[in-house]
């Protein structure tokens, strides 16, 4: 098992998915425990790793690493290739986790077309694990892509009433991302056969020889692939998909979109832009560009979502403003900023995805998403009420909660890189606090102003057992984050040396503009 422990865990979902294919379509409740305990097999078979990978994660390189470059089509290059790293191990169990609370969430919440809603968001499970793990460049690609016809369906069928709009919208902006990106990847593939004399999509190989590209050839390559993981993060302004997706998708769909494949466009900056393209991360003005695209982001997420009217908009335009902290670490482009811009991720990924599950509950029992027909919640639902706040003081970063953990260490990073870039950060923070304590005054405070909300009954056992590993992981990372930075430590340091290293050796060229150390204040000038 240790051998082939990647592919069990990548390949558990989809088992799980083929066996659905077989079961009739009417005995829905069949449907629901195969899918829900694939789901859970999928988290159970993930578990291992975590001890296994603690007794390595100082070791260098990626480990577990499974198949050989260039064994799966010879002809052109591509292999099947696994490998994790303390940045993809911890994004693949975050994933298996949400993946599980999104299936079992989804229980009472989807009645219709249930056979084919299991198995679309298996597969779903499937497309966003092997992102995580490729080291093989068509391998990548061919993840990425197949996780787009899932979500594409899942918000399409079983979405709202704007959900051919939202799905279209949604698979057309990450289309043209995908596209230039591919184009991106042909040309490093053929560059490397330039330099090498071998075709390969081998990641690793392809990490020798992207950095020598010339600074005029890669701006145009660091521009295709910004664009396909700027759109999936998404960074403003880039992020007009991301609103009518969350609200037209299901609970669970809302959950996993938040959850795990925002961050696959996080996951490309650092997995590839950096390492790929130093001498362009380091240049001032693309290095300016892409910390004032997020300092934008995160006050324009947090401003719009202090006016929205729907539940389920608010937490979405939160997640723009949120995993603009996320970019802003990375392109600190120092290990602070970085280990902290992982971090983030993936408490993004346990706040907001409690978020939609907190919506998505009082959707269902009141169909209604509108702030304005709610008021006095936590006299009917009391527990409810408590777990609502400990996620919306996670989601807003306060101190002894995962949020403030990811935060406070973006907002050191990039302290160091430039003060500037900390202090345009900062109100982000308060506006977070704003508009979450504004909707939890108006949802849950004072008396009961509506009739229709007088008989809603609280959280069921189901309901709580989908909470619970949100709320023990939010505390966990608040209050005791060194084994989370641990993790981070070797492969953001080897990074961040990378990245230095490749821009001291970059070729010359007359279009180059000299970076600044690293780590020096004013970086930006």
């Amino acid at each position: 098992m240790h051998n082939h422990i990647l592919s069990i865990i990548l390949f558990t979902p989809l088992v799980g998915a083929l066996l659905l294919v077989f079961v009739p379509k009417e005995q829905k409740d069949a449907i629901r425990w195969i899918a829900n305990i694939f789901a859970l097999a999928g988290l159970l078979v993930s578990i291992p790793l975590v001890p296994w990978f603690w007794a390595q994660r100082f070791e260098p390189g990626f480990k577990f690493m499974e198949g050989a470059p260039n064994t799966w089509i010879p002809t052109i290059g591509a292999g099947y290739y696994l490998g994790i790293d303390g940045i993809s191990f911890l994004l693949i169990m975050l994933t298996t986790l949400l993946g599980w609370i999104s299936i079992l969430s989804s229980w009472t919440a989807i009645d219709e077309r249930v056979k084919e809603y299991y198995v679309w968001f298996l597969i779903l499970q499937t497309g966003m694990l092997g992102v995580f793990m490729a080291l093989d460049f068509f391998l990548f690609f061919v993840f990425w892509e197949a996780m787009l016809v899932p979500m594409y369906l899942l918000i399409g069928i079983w979405g709202g009433p704007r959900k051919l709009y939202a799905a279209i919208k949604f698979f057309l902006y990450t289309l043209l991302g995908s596209v230039l990106m591919l184009l991106g990847i042909l040309f490093l593939y053929f560059h490397h056969h330039t330099v090498a004399g071998v075709f390969t999509f081998s990641i690793p190989e392809l990490y020798k020889t992207a950095p020598q590209i010339p600074f005029a050839s890669a701006i145009w390559l660091f521009l295709a692939f910004f664009l396909g993981f700027a759109i999936k993060v998404p960074m403003f302004p880039f992020h007009t998909w991301l609103p009518d997706a969350h609200v037209e998708a299901p609970t669970a769909g809302s959950v996993i979109l938040a959850g795990v494949l925002l961050k696959m466009g996080t996951y490309g900056f650092v997995r590839f832009s950096l390492p790929f393209f130093p001498s362009v991360v380091m240049d001032s003005r693309v290095r300016g560009w892409m910390i004032g695209l997020s300092i934008v982001g995160i006050i324009y997420g947090a401003l719009v979502s202090l006016m929205q009217k729907d539940m389920k908009k608010l937490v979405a335009y939160s997640s723009v403003s949120h995993l603009g902290f996320c970019t802003l670490g990375i392109f600190a482009l120092n290990s602070t900023g970085l280990s902290g811009s992982v971090l983030q991720q993936v408490n993004h990924g346990i706040s907001t995805g409690a978020l939609f599950l907190i919506v998505g509950i009082l959707y269902e029992r009141r169909h209604t998403r509108e702030i304005a027909e709610y008021g006095g919640i936590s006299n009917v639902m009391p527990v409810y009420a408590t777990i609502t706040m400990i996620m919306f003081l996670s989601s807003m970063g306060l101190p002894l909660l995962n949020g403030f953990v990811g935060e406070f260490t973006i907002l050191a990073g990039a302290y160091t890189a430039n003060w500037k870039w900390a202090a345009w950060a900062v109100p982000g923070v308060i506006l977070a606090a704003a508009y979450l304590l504004w909707l939890y005054q108006r949802v849950f405070f004072g008396p009961v102003t509506n009739p229709k909300n007088e008989k809603l009954h609280d959280l069921t056992p189901r309901e709580l057992v989908t909470f619970a590993p949100l709320v023990i992981l939010a505390f966990w990372i608040g209050l005791y984050p060194k084994p989370f930075f641990e993790i981070l430590e070797q492969p953001v340091n080897h990074l961040v040396q990378t990245i230095h290293d490749n821009t001291k050796n970059a070729p010359v060229n007359a279009q180059a503009v000299p970076a600044a150390p690293l780590g020096e204040k004013g970086s930006n000038r």
